[in-house]
């Protein structure tokens, strides 16, 4: 089970889906240990307990494009009409549009799915959602400070143009290069 919960796992199941930070049902149902319609099931029994955005179900364009997001993608070996179903992953094909539950939909489920290992997968997702926040601070941060910096590097830059104008203002002109001499010594009036 540790194997199942590695923080890494669950990170590469969390996708951006309508501006939100989502895990799709087949993901989490395969993390708790159970069957996809098991797992819907089980929501559609409680389903006053998640609104909207807690969960809602994907269209056929989300899905398509959420196969981008994969990143262990096999190229499909025959083409298949659209309107049937979508290939997310190599080898599972999606006839169903899919669920996404944002972060309280899936701490929802901890109360919907009453078992010893969903109560572990909870716990290890909880902390992969806490952990991409932390990371997301942090880019946020990095992404300010270098904003900063630019700032007074340019403000630098436009210090040293000002410096060298008025070094060139302050020294003389260059004097002219002296003009090119004769032949040195004596020498006969032909060669003159």
């Amino acid at each position: 089970m540790k194997e199942i919960i590695v923080p890494e796992v669950i990170e590469r199941k969390i996708f951006m889906v309508r501006g939100c930070k989502v895990m799709l049902s087949m993901h989490l149902a395969e993390l708790y240990g159970v069957p996809t319609g098991v797992l819907i099931q089980a929501v559609k029994r409680n389903i006053e307990r998640f609104p909207r955005d807690f969960m809602f179900q994907l269209t056929w364009e989300e899905v398509r494009s959420l196969r981008s997001q994969f990143a262990t993608l096999d190229k499909p070996k025959k083409v298949i009409p659209r309107s049937q179903f979508v290939i997310l992953e190599s080898g599972k094909n999606v006839k169903y549009l899919p669920y996404a539950f944002t972060e309280h939909g899936i701490l929802m489920l901890s109360s919907v799915l009453n078992s010893e290992r969903a109560i572990q997968v909870n716990i290890a997702i909880m902390r992969a959602f806490i952990r991409l926040k932390q990371v997301l601070a942090t880019h946020k941060e990095l992404a300010a400070k270098l904003k900063e910096l630019e700032e007074e590097v340019g403000k630098h830059n436009k210090l040293i143009i000002e410096i060298f104008e008025i070094i060139k203002q302050l020294t003389p002109p260059p004097l002219p290069p002296p003009k090119p001499k004769g032949p040195l010594g004596f020498g006969k009036p032909s060669d003159q």
